[in-house]
């Protein structure tokens, strides 16, 4: 016999499939939406779904730092016309992204499994 779905799982599972889309498909698109469903849904929601939204809303906001503000820091610092600028944009920006894209698999992994996840060193801890 198969055990009922905890309560909120598909909106924990909607919420770390629109952090990936966000990461891999609609970047801007895909967050403005999982935003809307963080404003309407975090105060309702039951405490599994509560943690996705709120996991993958924050950590969407810190992605987005990393990437944008980290990377034109390094243009400011390094300049356009270094060739090594290039290079080390590109490294960071692949590392950075892949590990987003890679934390995310294992939280929607656990939102499809019911159970909570809390990102490594970006995501928000629950008290």
């Amino acid at each position: 016999m198969t055990e009922p779905a905890p309560a909120g799982q598909s909106l924990a599972i909607a919420a770390e499939t629109l952090y990936l889309v966000n990461l891999m498909l609609a970047p801007g698109l895909a967050f403005l939406v999982l935003a809307w469903l963080w404003l309407k849904r975090r105060q309702d929601a039951p405490p599994l779904a509560r943690g996705h939204l709120d996991q993958t809303f924050f950590v969407s906001l810190w992605g987005g730092v990393l990437l944008v503000v980290a990377n034109a820091a390094l243009f400011l610092i390094f300049g356009w016309d270094w060739e090594w600028t290039w290079v080390i944009v590109v490294l960071y920006f692949t590392a950075v992204h892949s590990t987003l894209i890679l934390l995310g698999m294992v939280g929607l992994a656990k939102a499809m499994a019911g159970k909570p996840y809390v990102y490594p060193w970006i995501g928000p801890r629950r008290a």
